[in-house]
């Protein structure tokens, strides 16, 4: 005995995509850049060493004197023996005042001056003296001045090119959904009945 059966067969549908990617192109133009550097500066100011040996004091010494120096040594040996001179005639004028007081003030005015001739005392010493020759020495000084001057820098920014093309996306349906029924062995009044859907 065959029982009755009913069959279904179905199929699903199906989507189809067809994408085209999106393209995008970016160029970056190099930037213009100017460097420009002026040159630094440089001043020096040199101010030379001095040296100045003073051996006046060591010649006159060994007797080699100016004739300035002699001159003014003469002039000066001259005034202080001018003012002795007045300073011992005053003092026997006052002793000659006093002659009638008594004693012998001639004798003692005559021995007196017998005395003014000079003495010369005779010692070892070093010729010329320590210390007679003066030294005076600058040193060399340097006034080193920088004038830097700072870079000039033009730059000149560019965008960027940007090309874009936008994608695309085809969506069909490649196949539809189906779905099919089948009845076998069944009987109704008589009939096989078959139907599709």
């Amino acid at each position: 005995m065959r029982l009755p059966q009913i069959r279904l067969e179905s199929q699903f549908a199906q989507i189809q995509m067809n994408t085209q990617p999106a393209i995008q192109s970016i160029e970056q133009p190099k930037a213009d850049l100017d460097i420009q550097q002026p040159t630094a500066e440089l001043h020096i100011d040199r101010f030379p060493s001095k040296l100045n040996i003073d051996q006046s004091e060591a010649r006159a010494d060994l007797d080699l004197k100016t004739i300035k120096r002699r001159i003014e040594e003469f002039a000066q040996t001259g005034y202080q023996d001018l003012l002795e001179g007045i300073a011992r005639r005053a003092q026997e004028g006052n002793e000659l005042m006093r002659i009638e007081n008594g004693g012998n003030t001639i004798a003692s005015i005559a021995k007196q001056n017998g005395k003014l001739f000079p003495t010369h005392d005779i010692t070892i010493g070093f010729i010329p003296k320590l210390g007679s020759v003066k030294i005076d020495y600058e040193p060399t000084k340097l006034d080193i001045q920088w004038d830097v001057k700072k870079p000039i820098i033009n730059t000149q920014i560019k965008k960027p090119i940007i090309d874009y093309q936008p994608g695309n996306v085809d969506v069909q349906i490649k196949r539809y959904q189906d779905l099919k029924i089948d009845f076998e062995n069944l009987k109704f009044t008589g009939i096989n009945y078959e139907q599709r859907i």
